[in-house]
Order: structure tokens, then C-alpha cells, then sequence
């Protein structure tokens, strides 16, 4: 075990791994296969996923979930994107954990009855949209509206890159409903909404069997109990949910998609030989290479669990937040590019798995804001004009939950 393990994961932490793990294996891995080879959406795993309990694990236990921490829902995504299971799976699993963020930060008591119990149950996917076509991570950019219609509201817009899209069951829409930052507000839309509709699906060059597609509003009309929060609230839903939720589990994909690399990269260099030795031990370049992605998965790994501690103790930790998904996702880079010079050309063969894990790191860089954005979060932190931090505004809905298991 390293370091986390023994210092900050506690005994439910190790037993939920060793259950995720047994369960990765015996449902992820035997579909692995499949979904590189046909790029289609996989529904049923995601859904098996779903109907275990882990889409629900930080859910209160009131509401029927696992009333897990953040350790424990960065714990259950790293599991399932590392060699147990894949990156789709892990990518699926942290787009419908980082749908119910919003219902749980600023839903209101008859949302969290309506959704909760039936998201801990496996009843319910749910997504977040935010992004479209034309503004990318500049929320402010939005064009999709909603207009009031007696006490209904009307959705028009196109949203684009939605996790989960084409198995979601649950919309949470962030649409303009006037002018400037208090104009945005979001909404809880079903998928089954008259209304709305989703575009064809196209496949992903990596995280094959995960869908990150559009999703269109055409006079989609909602009651005015679909709102969440209060009207002009919407930019806080999509910032926070990025920020506490969407940056940490980018960062768990990552590094369990990093963890793998690494584990093949091990066995790799065991199994082939030069000059009558294995790998490992006839050349010092690949010695060296092991241990560059060796420290790369200690430093990506331990910044990750750091941060996410933080945010269990409601300390300020936005900035590690940030950090932790720059570091994991560019030193997952790092190491695929290492790894492909351990490999040699067999890296880029469609029967070894190292060319899925290359492909797998490299669709994680762009959601939850790429390392530029999370990059000029750091150096507003440091120059002090960083506003107020989510960790801290929101800090009694997200600190203060234990994993019991």
C-alpha cells in the first residue's frame, strides 16, 4: 500500500476498493472488449454501475445512498477507470456522480425526495449541461434560454459534450433566462421531456462506450418545479458542480487509467527480453522510464487524495482542486509518452491495451475546464484575486460525511 492508502484511506475505504474491484472485473472487463471494437454507447454497464449503489455514493443515507465522503466517491471512480475496469466506465460513473452535485448543493427538499432515492437505487442517470458549441468552457458565453410561459418555462439552445447523454434518464440544464452573470439559471429536465432530444451519437477516439454528446431543447417546456435553486442561480450550479465534483472525478479517471499504464507498462517489461535479460534489467533507459511514471502516479495520486481529504474537512481547497486535476491529467500525458518509448511500435497495436490507456488519457484534458483554465485558477489564488472559494461557500453540504461500510 502506499502512502494514501495507509495514512488517509481508512478500513471501509480498502473494503469498498476490494468490492469495486471484485465487481470490475466480473462486469466491466468482460465488455471491454466489445466497446473498443464497436465505439456504440454500452447502456447495460453503466446501468449494472448504477444499480449498485454507486452512482448514490456520497447520497445521504436519509435518501437512500451511501452517505460515502469524497475519499470514498474518488476512491470508487479511480477503481473503476484503473485495470480492474476502463476509462468509458470511470468517465460514465463520474458524469452521473457529477449530475447529482447540483441537486445536492442546491436542490430543494421535494427535489432531493423527487430524485435522490431513485439515483441511489439505479432508477436514475443524471447528467449536467452546460457547455455548447459556441463558448466551450466560458459558461458566460451561453446562448441556450428559457423563457416564462405562465408559470411553465420553455427551453430552446443546443447543448454540447454532455456526460452521459445518451443513457441519461435526467437533465440538469444551465440555460440563460436574462443578462450578465445573474441571467443564467438552471433547470432538472427529463430526458423523456417532450421536446428534447439528442443528437446522433459519435464515438470518442478513446473512452470507447462512454457517450459525450449533444443535446437539444426545442420549445422543451418544464413546470416551474424543474427550477433548481433560485432564478439567476445557474452560474453558481455550473461552477460549483465543475469545481467540487467535476475536478476531482476527471482527476480519479485519470489516475486510474495512469495506474493501469503503469501496471502494463510493469508487465511489459517483464515478459520481454534483450541481451538474455528482461527488459527491466538490460537497459538502464527503461529503468529509468519505470521510474519517471512511477513518481509520476505517486505525485499525481497523493495530490489527488490530498485535495479531496480537504474537501472532506471543509477546509479551503478549490486551488487543490484545480491542481489536482492539471497534475493527473498532464502527468498521465507524460507517462504515455514514456511508456510508448518502452514499447516501441507494439505501443500503437490494436491487440495490446497500452494504446487504449493512451487513448483513455487524452479525452480527460478538455471537461471541468482544460489545464489552461485550471492553470489561471492557480494564478489568480496566487495573486489574490481569486473570488470567493466553493469549497468554503458551500462547505456545510459538502464537508462532514463518513464512509461506513
Amino acid at each position: 500500500m502506499d502512502l494514501i492508502d495507509q495514512m488517509i484511506l481508512t478500513d471501509a475505504h480498502h473494503a469498498l476498493r476490494h468490492e469495486v474491484q471484485e465487481f470490475a472485473a466480473e462486469v466491466i472487463a468482460p465488455q471491454v472488449a466489445k466497446m473498443e471494437e464497436t465505439s456504440a454507447v454500452d447502456h447495460e454497464v453503466i446501468r449494472e454501475v448504477s444499480r449498485r449503489g454507486y452512482i448514490g455514493v456520497t447520497i445521504p443515507r436519509r435518501y437512500g445512498g451511501m452517505g460515502g465522503d469524497h475519499k470514498a466517491r474518488t476512491l470508487l471512480i479511480e477503481t473503476i477507470s484503473s485495470e480492474h475496469g476502463s476509462g468509458a466506465m470511470g468517465a460514465a460513473t463520474q458524469a452521473s456522480i457529477l449530475g447529482l452535485a447540483k441537486i445536492l448543493h442546491f436542490g430543494s427538499e421535494e427535489q432531493k425526495q423527487q430524485w435522490l432515492p431513485a439515483i441511489a437505487a439505479g432508477e436514475c442517470l443524471p447528467t449536467i449541461a452546460t457547455t455548447e458549441p459556441g463558448c466551450g468552457g466560458h459558461v458566460l458565453g451561453m446562448e441556450a434560454t428559457a423563457v416564462r410561459d405562465g408559470s411553465d418555462w420553455i427551453l430552446n439552445g443546443h447543448k454540447h459534450h454532455v456526460g452521459n447523454s445518451h443513457v441519461a434518464d435526467l437533465h440538469g440544464v444551465v440555460v440563460r433566462t436574462g443578462e450578465g452573470s445573474g441571467g443564467l439559471s438552471a433547470f432538472l429536465v427529463p430526458a423523456d421531456t417532450p421536446g428534447c432530444y439528442l443528437g446522433e451519437h459519435v464515438p470518442l477516439t478513446g473512452l470507447r462506450g462512454f457517450s459525450a454528446g449533444d443535446v437539444f431543447f426545442e420549445d422543451c417546456r418544464v413546470p416551474a418545479s424543474a427550477l433548481l435553486g433560485e432564478e439567476g442561480d445557474g452560474l453558481s450550479v455550473a461552477l460549483s458542480s465543475s469545481m467540487l465534483y467535476g475536478r476531482a472525478n476527471l482527476a480519479a479517471v485519470s489516475c486510474g487509467v495512469h495506474r493501469a499504464l503503469l501496471a502494463d507498462t510493469k508487465d511489459e517489461v517483464k515478459r520481454r527480453h534483450r541481451y538474455g535479460k528482461p527488459l527491466h534489467e538490460a537497459l538502464d533507459s527503461v529503468q529509468q522510464k519505470i521510474g519517471k511514471i512511477t513518481s509520476n502516479v505517486m505525485t499525481a495520486r497523493q495530490d489527488l487524495y490530498l485535495a479531496v481529504d480537504a474537501l472532506d474537512r471543509g477546509m479551503d481547497c478549490d486551488a487543490a482542486l484545480a491542481n489536482a486535476k492539471l497534475i493527473n491529467v498532464e502527468l498521465a500525458l507524460a507517462s504515455a509518452r514514456l511508456a510508448d518509448g518502452i514499447y516501441g511500435a507494439d505501443a500503437h497495436r490494436t491487440d495490446r491495451a497500452l494504446q487504449r490507456y493512451v487513448r483513455d488519457s487524452q479525452p480527460i484534458r478538455s471537461p471541468a475546464g482544460t489545464s489552461e483554465i485550471q492553470q489561471r485558477i492557480l494564478y489568480k489564488v496566487t495573486m489574490d484575486s481569486y473570488p470567493s472559494s466553493w469549497s468554503v461557500r458551500l462547505a456545510d453540504k459538502v464537508a462532514g460525511a463518513e464512509l461506513r461500510h
